[in-house]
């Protein structure tokens, strides 16, 4: 799977976004480790804290299909320079994708991170293990 397929992925995805109360319309896809790729669009909801991210709604199909780490996201919009991921979807792409790259994607531009770059000082799995004895 190449990285421009990714975009094309996640393109198709964002056309099915459902974004009548903002308008802004994602689409993200995620690749596994095992070359399987996963795309979802964001979804709004009259209730705004109901809304799901493009970014979750491919991990959590992804998750669902048993995947447990993530190597590459794109994300695209319609913005420039391209939206970075919200913080809520950062923690959810750490759980899956400690070491996952992340490309965002506009109509003229692009940007790339790595999770560190997007979460630094993250709380993690290790986190939690450290007071168990």
């Amino acid at each position: 799977m190449s990285h421009q397929e990714l975009v094309a992925a996640a393109e198709t995805a964002r056309e099915h976004a459902y974004a009548p109360y903002s308008g802004f319309l994602v689409g993200a896809a995620v690749l596994d480790d095992q070359g399987r790729v996963f795309a979802g669009a964001n979804v709004e909801n009259a209730s705004y804290g109901l809304t799901i991210c493009a970014e979750r709604s491919a991990i959590i199909l992804a998750v669902s299909a048993g995947v447990r780490r993530l190597k590459e996201m794109v994300v695209v919009t319609s913005v420039d320079p391209p939206s970075a991921p919200c913080g809520a979807c950062r923690q959810v792409m750490l759980e899956f994708g400690p070491d996952m790259r992340v490309t965002a994607v506009g109509p003229v531009g692009q940007r790339t991170w790595t999770m560190v770059n997007l979460l630094p000082d993250a709380f993690g799995r290790e986190d939690l293990n450290s007071g168990i004895k």
